[in-house]
């Protein structure tokens, strides 16, 4: 188990999101493999978002790590305390401050950018509560409250990373979506298809790359056809519904042994007797 998440089990207050409510168990969920992938190629429409990626990102030369990064981001506000999500929430700040630069924008104009830009902070927050949630509802069980309260939920990591008035319900999210594709702020460009490419072959062997393969289709299944064409992806012929709920029961099997981060959650919420 990694420290920062034995060092969910400290920590002095109940921390951001409720237990077992809408955040609790969204992240909780094996679907969560499918939206890592979903969250990366919906992120990867933007251009300036994927500027970022491009110049300051190690994800070709370390998937594993860049993919830890953002785990550790999510875990540790999901489920850490207030003090600790606060903490994570400055370091990826401490990071971003360094991401600038340029990019050739959606209307064939340059602009320059920095990973602190509202606009790319807020498509990066909508990209990934869409990519949680539609994961959840394909390969997940209820939400508590249902979709609209997972995104009311998870709207406080948005604020978090100041992104004023960030959706609230599953409408809003999906329209603020939308709002980008129509305005023609996303494009596809040969850095999307590098990322594409990458993101279907990443350098996985074995069993790990065919159980991979099979969340990747499962990933692009739940994106709308607009952006898939944009993506230039398509909808596999394989069972995208049995195929990958037969590997993530057996992931959740495996994971079941051994405490996972809601865990220590709990451990530090008896502890403090909430």
């Amino acid at each position: 188990m990694a420290p920062y998440v034995r060092a969910i089990a400290e920590g002095d207050d109940a921390g951001y999101f409720v237990e077992n409510g809408p955040a609790w168990t969204v992240h909780a969920g094996m679907g969560t493999l499918v939206a890592g992938i979903r969250a990366l190629l919906l992120q990867a429409l933007h251009p300036g978002a994927l500027a970022g990626v491009h110049d300051f990102s190690r994800y070709r030369e370390d998937p594993i790590g860049r993919l830890t990064g953002t785990v550790r981001w999510v875990i540790t506000l999901t489920y850490g305390s207030t003090t600790q999500a606060d903490a994570e929430t400055a370091r990826v700040g401490r990071f971003h401050r360094r991401v600038q630069g340029t990019y050739v924008a959606g209307d064939g104009g340059e602009r320059g950018y920095t990973a602190e830009d509202r606009d790319l902070v807020r498509w990066v927050h909508l990209a990934f509560t869409d990519a949680f949630l539609s994961s959840h509802q394909a390969y997940g069980g209820t939400i508590p409250g249902g979709p609209d309260a997972y995104v009311a939920d998870w709207a406080t990591a948005g604020r978090l990373m100041h992104i004023p008035d960030p959706p609230l319900t599953e409408a809003a999210l999906r329209g603020e979506l939308d709002g980008f594709l129509d305005r023609g702020e996303l494009r596809r460009d040969e850095r999307v298809d590098d990322v594409v490419r990458f993101l279907k072959k990443p350098p996985f062997t074995g069993l790990m790359g065919i159980a991979y393969r099979v969340l990747f289709a499962a990933a692009v299944a739940t994106i709308p056809p607009r952006l898939r064409r944009m993506l230039g992806v398509r909808r596999s012929w394989l069972p995208v519904k049995t195929a990958p709920r037969l590997i993530l029961r057996v992931t959740e099997r495996a994971l079941g042994s051994g405490p996972r981060a809601q865990d220590m959650a709990r451990l530090r919420l008896r502890r403090l007797g909430l």
